[in-house]
């Protein structure tokens, strides 16, 4: 019997994934709404409490989302078509510099030239860089139906709190759980938001002073990658160390690459673990896991995702005392 049950779980898990990725094209921006939602949410309840009239609170926080994503769009896409445009320039120095080092290396005895012509090879590396900076144009393409979902589920904020009330009353004990499931939903995608966006806007001002090209899309990938505890800041961080040393020098990529490192140890290890208290991390392993996972099923947008719903997973198998236990097995630790 137990057996059976562990089959129809198995089974209904794999249907429930080959589903969710047949509709990725619905999913995804549904998901990227819902989230964008959770975290401006409070900004609404924020405005009432000032006196402002709940339409107007409405009003302003839909503007202040469309700027937003207006503005971040059109710098994503005009940026990385003028990234794109260079593309071939950057490939022919890249070229130029692997050539250097496997002749530098070759001095001391070390052979690389069949590593850097093989696995290494600089034409497939700019082939995928070039396919993930087109996928993503795709997705920030996509800008304006996500904006119309967050405003409609913003819309229906009160009603959704009311219906989460009515269903309350017929079960304190799943109102517990749900309460404590949004509000630390909120609270970590809240936090999590601040701290993307410092590391954003620090990240930006950094490379304007260090004059490295392309600086509105490197402090835009920091900002979306910082959801990606560990492995996001490295993936952010390369783009730009390799273009300031293809286009600048040495020199500055070096100053990139610290401008990355103390800015991910400021705010990832000691500000944003101050606000997040414990419980709210998870391990080395279930970030590569979930990486893949999202992934496979949403593609890049999906990988931009993964934290946010796996730790989303981790949250509401929390809340719950009978599911406790699979929330222990995602953290980074055991409280």
């Amino acid at each position: 019997m137990k057996n059976n049950l562990i089959v129809v779980y198995i089974a209904s898990f794999v249907i429930v994934a080959a589903g969710l990725k047949a509709a990725s094209t619905i999913v995804l921006p549904f998901l990227i709404a819902a989230f964008i939602a959770i975290i401006v949410s409070p900004l609404i309840d924020k405005l009432e409490s000032l006196k402002i009239p709940k339409i107007l609170a409405f009003l302003i926080v839909v503007f202040l989302i469309f700027s937003s994503l207006g503005f971040m769009g059109n710098t994503v896409i005009k940026t990385i078509n003028g990234l794109l445009g260079n593309i071939t320039e950057l490939q022919t120095k890249f070229k130029v510099f692997t050539d250097s080092m496997a002749k530098f290396a070759y001095e001391y005895g070390f052979d690389i030239k069949s590593f850097l012509s093989g696995d290494f090879d600089p034409n497939k590396i700019f082939a995928t860089f070039s396919g993930f900076l087109r996928e993503s144009t795709q997705i920030v393409s996509k800008a304006f139906f996500i904006f119309l979902l967050i405003t409609f589920m913003l819309f229906e904020k009160s009603v959704f709190e009311q219906k989460v009330a009515y269903f309350a009353r017929k079960n304190i004990q799943a109102q517990t759980t749900v309460d404590t499931f949004i509000s630390n939903l909120k609270r970590y995608l809240e936090i999590k938001f601040l701290a993307s966006f410092a590391t954003g806007v620090v990240v930006f001002a950094g490379l304007e002073l260090l004059g490295v090209m392309y600086a509105p899309l490197w402090s835009i990938l920091a900002f979306i990658l910082n959801f990606i505890p560990t492995i996001g800041s490295i993936v952010a961080a390369l783009p730009a160390i390799l273009v300031a040393m293809l286009i600048n020098n040495s020199t500055t990529a070096f100053w990139v690459f610290l401008l990355f490192l103390f800015t991910n140890i400021a705010i990832g290890n000691f500000i944003e673990p101050k606000f997040l208290g414990k419980g709210l991390g998870i391990s080395t392993l279930v970030v590569l896991l979930s990486l893949l996972f999202w992934g496979f099923l949403f593609g890049i947008g999906g990988m931009f995702l993964a934290i946010p719903l796996t730790m989303s997973l981790k949250i509401a198998l929390d809340s719950n005392p009978n599911t406790k236990f699979i929330a222990i097995l995602l953290s980074d630790k055991v409280e």
